[in-house]
Parts: C-alpha cells; structure tokens; sequence
C-alpha cells in the first residue's frame, strides 16, 4: 500500500513558514523597521507604495559588509543568537533569521548597505528565490541600509486577493509605525506614500512627549507618566496614563503593553489595567494607559507565536502587583509640585491654564507628610476654596466626600442588623435577589410586603433608609451598590459646613487612592496656581507702569 503522507517539497515549505511571518504589508515594515533598531538606526524612512506592491525601508544604523549581506537572506541566519541558551536572554527585537528569507519566497528582494567606519563604499546584493543573492556590485551610499521589497505577494495572488481593501492596509502601516514609535522615542521617523510625505515622528525626552504626537487630540499636560525601579534585577516599569478626568476612550482601543521594545498582547497585563481604573471613569468610558515593562530576558519567553506579540511571562501576578501599585502611584496628588502654564489673558484663560496644569505625582501618601491643603472658605456651599503653597484649589465637596467613602466601603464594607426591620413594598423576584446578592437579610412579611432585617451600616441612621435600599435593589453588583451607598450618604452640595469639617474632609480626600475623580468619573478640583493668578492681576508690573507713567 502506498503511503498518502508525504515529505512537503522544500519550497512548500518555505512557502508556508513565510506565510506565518509575513502576511501583510504591516508585516513587512515591522519586520524591515525592527532590523533598523537593532542596527542602532535612530533615524528610519519608510517608504510605502501599496500599488506597486512595494516597502522601502532606509536607516542610518551600523550598516553591514559584504560577507553579512550574502548570508543575510539565508534560512534562518542572524547575528543575533548563537546556540539554545541564546533564546533565553534575547534582548534585540529580531532573532529568528526569518524574516528577509521569508521575503525572498513572497517577493523581490534588494538590500544596499555600508557600515559606518572603515568603509568608502557600500554594497549593493539582489536576492533570488529563497535567499541566494543574484546580484552583487559596490554602490555609493551614505553609512547604513536600504532595503527595498517589491513585488509582495506576486507568486501567491491568493494572498493578495485575501488581502483587506488599501485604505485598510495602510492604516494598519501607520499603526504600526505608531505602535513601534511609542517603544523608541528616541528615534525619528518619516513615513512616505506613494513618493509624497504621509507622516512623521519628531524624537522625544520620553512618552508622555511622544503620544500626542500620535493621539492628536490629546495634550501632554492630560498625561501622567510613572518610571518605577522594580525589586527584579535588571527591570523597570514605565507607565503613562491619561488623567482620568479629563483624556479617557469610549472604546478599550488604547490600553497598550510593552515588553523590551516591543509592543505584545497579554490579557492578564491588560485586564489588571482596567480594573485598576475602575470607578474613576465615567461610565462606558475606558483609559488611556501605555505600559512598558524593560524585563530582564530570562523572564520571557518569545516562542509563542512567529510574529513575536504574544509572550509567555514568569511570575505573572507580581507584573500585575506592580502594575497596579504603578497605576495608584499615578493617580495619586502631589500639589506642592504643579508644573507652570503662561497664561496672561482673562478669567476662561485662566480656567483653561488651571484645567492643563493639574498635575498626578508620586507623593509619600501615609507616611507622615505634612497636609499641603488648608481650608480658607466655602462658595456658594458647595465648593470648598483650599489653599495650597502653589495657589488656590476649589474642591467639589459632595463628590470628594462621595470619593473618601466609596474607599472606605470598598475597604470596610460591613452589613449591621436593624431593628425595627424596615418595610419594603411591592418588590419584583429581581429586586429581592439583587438585596440578596450584595448581602441583605430580606424575608416576605404579608402580601406585596418584605422586611429588611439587616443594611450597610452607613444607612442605618439615615432618614431616607428605605429610599436607598430601593436604590440598591434595582440591579449591578456590589461595587454598583458601593458606589450607590456612597453617593447617597456623601454631604450634599448646598449644606454648610465650618472650618474643622472642610479640613476633615480635605485631609481625608487627600488620602485617597484615586482622588482625581468621584467613583462615577467626574472631576474633584480645579487647581488655580499662584503664577496664573499673579499673571493674570499683571504683578509683575512696576509701579510706574501700572500708573501709567
């Protein structure tokens, strides 16, 4: 009987593992823009025609010589790793010698390049199928490499005809310039299509100046960016988050994770991003977060999927721990440090400058610092006027209160006995589960009737007890009902209060974990610094001036 498994042919072969490295025109820049960086290149120019099926990648990295640049298209050759133990200390983006050979069974393929030193000229090598170079003669070109792929996809039509429409596939090209950019701010790039400029990205000190080039609506001053040593050796944490509020998503598209340069998928990182945002964004709102872990090599494995963005990470829980201390200490409020705005025009400037100046920085919160803010006055019963070494803060003062509460019941939710129960009516079978489920003692007490036999114990003494208990029973889970309880037993606007309770209550507010917002999202303060303030009353004139003479 003749045996119906048969050896693939090498092309075969070949064919189908270029296939799962390249397989857009996304992939091709990635893959061509990621050799550049491990270069050292620190100015990159891509070049996109999507008509003509053509990528042309230019840098100003090392550049390579001529024994490099025969070798280069080769099945699996790199420069990059050497034996077994090399995989578990990858610190460059690329490592498995695919990606050019991949090219060399999809496309064209020609490479010109010259190294930096002890070169008057560079080379120029045209590859054939599968890697073989073709063509090989000395060429004038500044240091470093120049790789054109043309012709993608023209012995595999079927790939192109899977393909998405071009408008698509060059936002996926942007996006992934954009994706590469955030995890090398250092480096310029200029980005052409069809032979015009598309787009460019200046080099920048660090993230937070970086994204709104990227995130045109959003500003630098809506940002917030944490650098943190962490306890592992050789790593560190870098985090920007978008204050919450004021910069937040109405979809999850923006909660972005790094790893050693590169951009990767990791659920557990991206969902311990978003529960440490919980209740400080308004509702069906999501954050604005870029995370980049440097990690010492031996922590990662790469080998999970052959484009390289999904990883496997040791010790998961303590990333996610460090994570979400890193995303508290973001949150937190330094207002002895606020960075200066130049605003010299009338009160809505002076609003906008107070609006961009907020600032989230590390603070010693719980370590016995001094208490920056001091209650001088109340407006209108509602806002307090706190004053500060750097100007003047109006504190909502129902929200705040609604802050400190819904931390303390989420620490310290507790459930007391109430005598005599209080009287329900007319309850729906939903209703009475939901009193149920966040741990009410409810039981019938005649028709149409329930006694509640048990309430949170900020509810107890209150008046409108019955009221918040139909609130609570009209459905979310227990979170919902904490925020529920809290609203409803925060001090409402409107009532007055003295000097002692304001500063109560900014000490308190102070001290939370997220005090930029209420746990339903809306802002708490409004900072007014004293250099805005001293602008706007023109201080800085001089006598004279200031009387005309």
């Amino acid at each position: 009987m003749t045996s119906t498994i048969q050896v693939l042919p090498s092309e075969v072969v070949h064919l189908i593992a270029a296939g799962e490295v390249i397989d857009s025109l996304a992939a091709v820049v990635r893959e061509l823009a990621e050799n550049s960086l491990d270069a050292g290149a620190t100015r990159i120019v891509v070049y996109v025609c999507p008509q003509q099926w053509q990528i042309r990648v230019a840098d100003n990295g090392w550049g390579m010589n001529l024994d490099d640049l025969q070798q280069a298209a080769t099945p699996h050759s790199t420069s990059k790793i050497r034996s077994c133990a090399d995989l578990w200390k990858i610190t460059s983006l690329g490592f498995r010698g695919e990606a050019l050979h991949s090219l060399t069974t999809l496309a064209d393929v020609e490479i010109l390049s010259r190294q930096a030193t002890g070169w008057e000229n560079g080379w120029r090598v045209v590859y054939g199928y599968g890697g073989k170079p073709v063509e090989v003669e000395t060429v004038a070109i500044a240091p470093g490499t120049v790789v054109t792929v043309s012709h993608i996809f023209g012995n595999c039509t079927a790939r192109r005809q899977g393909l998405p429409p071009t408008t698509q596939q060059l936002k996926a090209v942007q996006a992934t310039i954009h994706q590469i950019a955030l995890c090398h701010p250092h480096v310029t790039w200029q980005v052409w299509q069809n032979e015009r400029p598309w787009f460019t990205i200046s080099p920048a000190a660090n993230i937070k100046q970086l994204l709104p080039q990227i995130l045109h609506q959003v500003r630098s001053h809506d940002l917030q960016e944490v650098k943190l040593p962490l306890t592992q050796p050789n790593s560190r944490l870098n985090l920007v988050i978008g204050l919450p509020d004021r910069c937040h998503r109405h979809r999850p598209d923006w909660v972005r994770v790094a790893v050693n340069g590169r951009m990767v998928k990791s659920q557990e990182l991206e969902q311990t991003i978003l529960s440490a945002f919980h209740r400080t964004l308004p509702r069906d709102r999501y954050p604005l977060c870029f995370l980049h872990l440097c990690i010492s090599p031996d922590q990662i494995n790469w080998n999970r999927n052959p484009a390289k963005t999904e990883i496997y990470l040791n010790e998961i829980s303590y990333w996610q721990e460090q994570v979400h201390l890193a995303i508290d200490k973001a949150l937190e409020i330094n207002s002895t440090h606020l960075p200066e705005a130049i605003h010299t025009t009338r009160v809505s400037q002076l609003l906008k400058a107070a609006e961009e100046t907020v600032g989230y920085n590390v603070n010693s919160r719980g370590k016995g610092t001094r208490k920056s803010l001091k209650a001088v006055g109340q407006v209108n019963n509602t806002y307090i006027v706190a004053e500060h070494p750097g100007g003047v803060w109006l504190v909502e003062q129902h929200i705040a209160h609604e802050r400190v509460l819904y931390e303390q019941l989420c620490e310290r939710w507790q459930i007391v006995p109430v005598e005599p129960a209080i009287i329900l009516y007319q309850l729906s079978e939903n209703q009475v589960f939901q009193l149920q489920r966040i741990g009410l003692d409810i039981e019938p007490f005649g028709e149409q009737l329930w006694a509640v036999r048990s309430v949170p114990v900020m509810l107890k003494e209150r008046e409108d007890c019955a009221e918040a208990l139909l609130e609570l029973s009209r459905g979310g889970d227990l979170q919902t009902a904490q925020v529920a309880v809290a609203c409803r037993s925060a001090i409402r606007n409107g009532t007055p209060l003295n000097m002692q309770e304001m500063q109560t209550l900014l000490d308190q507010w102070q001290n939370t974990r997220n005090p930029s917002t209420c746990p339903h999202g809306r802002p708490i303060y409004l900072p007014l610094e004293e250099s805005s303030l001293a602008r706007f009353f023109r201080r800085s004139w001089v006598i004279g001036k200031s009387h005309g003479i």
